[in-house]
């Protein structure tokens, strides 16, 4: 399970999942990449991290600035070992009330960013004996909920692309591989979670909580790791067993 000296690049890096995932990698022994648009974010994550955290500027919706950023992580590391493609964000609201640029900007960084970021750490992990890639998919990548229209179809998305991957890159020695959170409180959701509403969703999961970033630390260390070195094409359900609930 060691990640002790691997050069693994995190995507969505600025707060929420991202930035737990980067601090959990560099305490792990992992020499972290921070990737996201905002770099006053990830400056401050490097300044309090336990490990080796460098911050790089990123943005998954622009093919350039991929590219620059592996090409600076390659360039300062002489290899890429793993890539967390993290990068995502969620749109909240009716389906009939959403517009082509909510529709687009969901799809074009959960889909397409996170399409293009593999493809351009592959190209960097096959000239270097292969790594592994771990996606954030989603339980709604499985499943359905009122007002997610958009992103439960890019995480199911993210779900059948990490299939696909995996087949065509087994032979270069790049595991592809996906985790699929079940609810867990950030930024983004807390509010929501802590609601009438969101105290109704927890009581429908089996295990009676919501998950929490730390729920995610061991699969992602099994994923990146040699450990899992015979693992690829999977999409690991975190989720304290949403999914097995009966009809």
């Amino acid at each position: 399970m060691s990640l002790a000296g691997k050069v693994i690049l995190v995507t969505g890096a600025s707060s929420g999942l991202g930035a737990h995932m980067a601090g959990f990698l560099a305490g792990r022994g992992a020499r972290v990449w921070a990737a996201a648009r905002r770099i006053e974010a990830l400056d401050a994550l490097a300044r309090g991290a336990t490990g080796s955290i460098h911050p790089v500027a990123m943005d998954v919706t622009d093919p350039a600035s991929i590219a620059a950023g592996i090409a600076r992580v390659v360039g300062a590391e002489g290899r890429l070992d793993g890539l967390v493609n993290n990068a995502g964000i969620a749109w909240g609201g009716r389906a009939i009330e959403m517009t082509d640029d909510d529709w687009a900007r969901v799809i074009d960084t959960n889909l397409t960013g996170a399409f293009t970021v593999a493809r351009e750490a592959a190209k960097a992990m096959a000239g270097n004996g292969g790594g592994a890639i771990v996606s954030t998919a989603s339980i709604l990548g499985f499943g359905t909920g009122a007002g997610v229209a958009a992103y439960a179809a890019s995480k199911a998305a993210v779900v059948h692309l990490t299939r696909c991957l995996a087949l065509e890159w087994a032979r270069m020695g790049i595991r592809v591989n996906a985790l699929a959170p079940g609810y867990v409180p950030t930024e983004i959701n807390r509010d929501f979670l802590e609601s009438a509403e969101g105290e109704a969703i927890r009581k429908t999961i089996p295990m009676r909580r919501f998950g929490t970033p730390q729920d995610l630390d061991g699969p992602l260390e099994l994923l990146l790791s040699d450990a899992g070195g015979y693992i690829t094409g999977v999409t690991l359900p975190v989720d304290g067993g949403h999914l097995c609930r009966p009809l």
